[in-house]
């Protein structure tokens, strides 16, 4: 029987990278003191600060209540989330200028 066929020159660069097509990197959240959500959520929301306010790979902006939504893995574009705040269901689409944003879906 024939063994399958692996290209180990690009499975190699995989494992000397530490990141593979699937892997997502992981952040640590902390409490922001966000209150308009129950205290157990509040690490998974902050307050936006404007169009100056950079978001890192793993937020988006709600576009509904202007609430910055943090995931505790990097969002790419399908991705669903939640906002709590105003109780509205979107889905993590790429932007026109390269940038996360959410397109609300209820």
């Amino acid at each position: 029987m024939a063994e399958p066929r692996v290209d180990r020159e690009r499975q190699d660069d995989a494992q000397d990278s530490g990141e593979s097509a699937g892997e997502r990197k992981r952040f640590a959240l902390d409490d922001t003191g966000f209150d308009e959500v129950p205290k157990k959520y509040r690490k998974f929301y902050r307050k936006w600060g404007g169009p100056e306010d950079p978001l890192a790979p793993n937020e988006v902006l709600c576009p509904v209540c202007k609430v910055v939504i943090r995931s505790p893995r990097e969002l790419r574009p399908g991705d669903r989330v939640y906002c709590m705040a105003c109780m509205a269901r979107m889905v993590v689409v790429l932007g026109e200028d390269g940038r996360l944003e959410a397109e609300v879906v209820y």
